[in-house]
């Protein structure tokens, strides 16, 4: 009988059962695995460039991280401060050093983990917490109006109470939060160094709200520069669309509620020399009695006035009004003959006292006088056209064709 194949047979199990034997020593011998492991401490391996002693970091300078080329790597940094803000940094292609990229707070509390490996691939970590110096000088933001119920054209006022330069305009901007329900399009406008305006894109929706906070507490603004406490949040309703269109060449002023004509009056405008403005006015406030005087806007001679003058609803800074104007009845609906205001009967005046309030909109249309000022002479905001006022905005120059920013990045992990 041949008992080759049985033989055979024998050896490969015997063979087998050797390489098992192999691998299982071969695997009793190997090391713990570095994926799970518990992190060693990398205290002695990770060092800031913080003061000792728990001494107070200096806002204005960057922070920075290193660890020894031979006692391994950096592989991820966390810095976060006591509002949950992570300060954005750059970590070195070889993992040796981490610096952050943009401004520490003032006056802040911050936390920073910072996550490493070792030659053999164990992960390593070091947490460390400081605190920064306050501020020297603070930039502190006011808003108006006050918190209440406003028309549908009243922008947002925000007077800072330092000049800022250019290249701080977008770190204000960012700190100065507009929440708007329901949403619409805006954008901050900046009138000059310490002035900024804030309007949608079209008026604001009826029945609308919108809060507007200030951020910048301890937000680096230039060197030197932090923002300040934050005050009160500005809180704004919005009531029904009111418009007074003006028509200056036919003499009535037709009145809207969200679209619909509700009034419409004969009036008068400015007469030749003192034409009222054209353009989209504001209303600014409401005297129920003001007296008029041709002097305290220059004009005397035989164009001399001294009036009592009731229902007045004011829309420039200049001293233009709708109000009443009962001298004048004859001519309303008929001629131009006031000194730049918008004359009406009493009873119609008094009708337009009552119905309308701050930022409701009075337009002009067909007058020989020029058009409102945007700025300077109350809220002439709305004529200018939406291209042209985003391009007053200092973040649109920093915002990529996706919507993010530089700032964006709070971690960057090494490139490999």
């Amino acid at each position: 009988m041949n008992h080759t194949p049985r033989s055979r047979t024998a050896l490969r199990c015997s063979l087998l059962l050797v390489s098992l034997g192999a691998v299982a020593i071969a695997c009793g011998e190997a090391g713990p695995d570095p994926l799970t492991t518990k992190p060693y401490d990398a205290a002695k391996q990770v060092t800031f460039n913080t003061p000792q002693g728990g001494k107070k970091v200096d806002p204005d300078k960057p922070l920075e991280v290193t660890v020894k080329r031979e006692e391994g790597r950096i592989t991820d940094v966390s810095v976060v401060d006591d509002t949950g803000h992570h300060l954005a940094g750059e970590l070195t292609a070889d993992g040796v050093r981490w610096r952050s990229t943009s401004a520490l707070s003032a006056g802040a509390k911050y936390t920073a983990r910072v996550a490493t490996e070792n030659s053999e691939g164990s992960p390593g970590g070091r947490t460390l917490t400081f605190a920064t110096a306050p501020a020297k000088e603070q930039l502190t933001v006011e808003f108006a109006p006050e918190s209440g119920e406003y028309g549908v054209g009243q922008p947002i006022i925000a007077e800072l109470s330092a000049p800022v330069e250019r290249s701080a305009r977008p770190a204000v901007e960012r700190g100065l939060k507009v929440d708007i329900k329901p949403g619409v399009e805006g954008a901050w406008h900046w009138l000059n160094d310490d002035v900024l305006h804030f309007r949608p894109k079209e008026y604001w929706p009826s029945g609308g709200k919108v809060t507007v906070t200030n951020n910048l507490q301890g937000v680096k603004i230039a060197k030197g520069l932090y923002g300040g406490p934050p005050g009160e949040p500005l809180k704004m309703e919005f009531g029904d669309r009111m418009e007074a269109i003006v028509n200056a060449s036919s003499h009535w002023m037709t009145v809207l509620q969200n679209g619909e004509v509700i009034r419409s009056v004969p009036i008068t405008t400015g007469k030749p020399g003192f034409a009222t403005r054209n353009g989209v006015k504001v209303v600014l406030g409401k005297e129920y009695f003001v007296r008029m005087r041709g002097s305290s806007v220059g004009i005397g001679g035989s164009e001399a006035y001294n009036l009592p003058v009731y229902y007045a609803t004011r829309v420039t800074w200049s001293g233009e009004y709708v109000h009443a104007a009962p001298w004048s009845l004859g001519s309303h609906g008929y001629a131009n003959v006031s000194h730049g205001c918008t004359g009406m009967s009493t009873r119609n005046a008094a009708w337009f006292y009552e119905t309308f309030k701050e930022g409701d909109l009075v337009e002009v249309i067909n007058s020989i006088g020029e058009g409102m000022d945007v700025f300077g002479n109350g809220y002439g905001d709305w004529n200018m056209d939406w291209p042209e006022w985003r391009e007053g905005s200092a973040l649109n120059a920093d915002t990529k064709p996706d919507g993010s920013s530089a700032i964006d990045a709070a971690r960057l992990r090494p490139q490999i």
